[in-house]
């Protein structure tokens, strides 16, 4: 069989819209979709309803399009029988017809079997169309001595049709767009079925194709208002899935930002925050949860900081209290180091190794003093201008003995520029001065090179070695208090394990960073960046923190 021919059953909506003055530009739509990718990404209840209804909507969609197509094939089937029933009995009547008319002549027996057709076709709503079926189905019917009813267009029979009645008497039909022309001219197009079957007039014995074409308007209007229903049904029900979706969901999401609130309080530091728990569902037990959780938090962080303010307490006790004691034994040892010319050889070396100690233990109480006055936050800082490019200067004066002792070589390069911030001077002279020793104590005899550099909102140092290096993951651990990368190392400058992480206050009491990199085997890079105006926002560097020389890591 042909496939159907059907009108389009929808009509095109208008598309065109105008844009009133004032409309939205393209930078305005490409804020509303940056605006609603942000809804998506953030909120839950929106990607539910939006999967939902869109999930729904193509489910739906295809049990309507099934629908329809069940409809469809049912009115087309129905048309079908009926339309061949009707064929059939009408020529059993054209064929009696024809035996009761047999001494006419051909014009009169096809009249006789066309006039009763076409009279009851314009009654029931069908055309009819009478010709020979031996002639060239290539060639126009008009031509080969049809007979139609009035108005309808011989074209409307399908080529295909016509040749299956060149070789067969069986019914036929087809598919097919019937045009006919009004009394007024009008001409319209329809689809359609044309039905044909086979008669012989006995005037000349020839065989006759009998073609009933019915229009099929009605079931093509009763197919689109099932359709229309269809689709006004769909939308109701997808709006009305979406508003269950987002009722749904608002009940569950609610109490999980209720919950997101209150742990952003909480990581706030307001520990007491908690959830309200009604019910006894899952959410509720969700919330009784997360307050146990919360209780268990607020209960260790108070003794973490219980422990902390008595650690605290203890290293500045102790710190002071041995302050005293130092001072004393301070003054022995320098009386016996004064005098180590007058001992024994090995007294001498006594009283010179209870100097180092002792420089080294006033060292390490100041650094606890220090520590403790940082973790009180009884620190200020003194700012003015300070050219880093002096400090560094003082510095490598400062560690020039170390630097020979160690057989190390302090390059340093700057721009030729002033590179002024606005600082603590002695703190940062503080800080290079711990990067520089540090670098020193681990270039295993090779150069240390100390870059300076600034641009318009910051400026820094950078202290580069190229000794032992950093293990990976140690670039961050190098700044924790008392941590040391080997500990059965030996040190030429007696550090203490605080001197990083002093200086890792003393920048972020500047608003700076200070930051580490290395790789084992090839040396380490510390950067120190500073804003250039006290209470700027640092957002980049003028130094990069991975050095240009750096080895690729394999």
């Amino acid at each position: 069989m042909l496939t159907p021919r059907l009108a389009p059953l929808a009509r095109r909506l208008p598309h065109r819209l105008r844009r009133p003055p004032g409309s939205v530009s393209g930078g305005g739509i490409g804020a509303a979709v940056g605006r609603a990718l942000t809804v998506w990404r953030r909120s839950v209840s929106a990607r539910v309803v939006v999967s939902t209804v869109l999930l729904s909507a193509v489910v739906v969609g295809a049990v309507s399009w099934l629908l329809v197509v069940q409809v469809r094939d049912g009115l087309l089937d129905d048309r079908v029988r009926s339309a061949t029933a009707e064929a059939e009995t009408e020529t059993v009547q054209a064929v009696d017809r024809l035996v009761g008319g047999s001494d006419f002549d051909v014009a009169s027996q096809l009249e006789l079997v066309a006039a009763p057709l076409s009279q009851r076709g314009a009654v029931r709503g069908y055309e009819v169309l009478v010709a020979r079926s031996d002639a060239d189905p290539a060639s126009d019917l008009t031509s080969s001595g049809s007979i139609s009813s009035p108005g309808l267009d011989l074209t409307s029979v399908p080529r295909s049709l016509r040749e299956h009645f060149t070789g067969s008497t069986q019914l036929a039909w087809a598919w097919t767009s019937l045009r006919t022309t009004d009394d007024d001219g009008t001409t319209s197009e329809v689809p359609g079925i044309v039905v044909g079957t086979q008669v012989q007039l006995p005037a000349d014995g020839r065989p006759y194709t009998l073609y009933l074409l019915f229009p099929m308007e009605q079931e093509q209007e009763t197919l689109a208002l099932v359709t229309r229903s269809v689709l006004v049904a769909d939308a109701l029900l997808v709006v009305l899935i979406g508003g269950v979706t987002y009722l749904v969901a608002r009940q569950v999401v609610t109490p999980i930002r209720l919950a997101r609130k209150v742990a952003e309080r909480l990581a706030a530091g307001r520990l007491q925050e908690r959830l309200r728990v009604s019910g006894q569902d899952d959410l509720a037990r969700l919330a009784s949860s997360f307050n146990q959780m919360a209780s268990n938090l607020q209960r260790q962080i108070q003794q973490l900081e219980e422990l902390s303010r008595v650690q605290r307490r203890f290293v500045a006790d102790v710190s002071h209290e041995l302050r005293t004691p130092l001072t004393t034994v301070r003054m022995a040892g320098d009386m016996l180091h004064d005098a180590r010319t007058d001992f024994d050889a090995p007294t001498a070396r006594a009283a010179e190794l209870l100097q180092v100690e002792l420089d080294r233990f006033e060292r390490l109480l100041g650094e606890l003093l220090e520590i403790s006055r940082y973790d009180a936050g009884a620190v200020a800082l003194e700012v003015e201008d300070v050219d880093l490019r002096d400090v560094v200067e003082r510095v490598v004066r400062q560690t020039a003995t170390v630097a020979a002792t160690s057989g190390v070589r302090v390059d340093v390069r700057e721009p030729g520029r002033p590179c002024v911030c606005a600082a603590d001077g002695r703190r940062i002279e503080r800080i290079v001065r711990n990067l520089v020793t540090n670098a020193i104590d681990h270039a295993e005899s090779r150069d240390v090179v100390l870059t300076v550099d600034a641009d318009e909102h910051s400026a820094a140092i950078a202290v580069r070695d190229y000794g032992v290096g950093l293990a990976p993951g140690e670039s961050a651990m190098v700044f924790n208090r008392f941590w040391r990368a080997d500990p059965a190392r030996a040190r030429t400058s007696g550090g203490t394990g605080l001197g990083l992480s002093i200086a890792l206050e003393d920048a972020h009491l500047h608003g700076g960073w200070l930051q580490a990199w290395g790789t084992p085997g090839g040396g380490a890079q510390f950067r120190l960046t500073l804003p250039r105006h006290a209470g700027d926002q640092l957002r980049h560097s003028p130094i990069p923190l991975l050095p240009a020389d750096a080895e690729p890591v394999r």
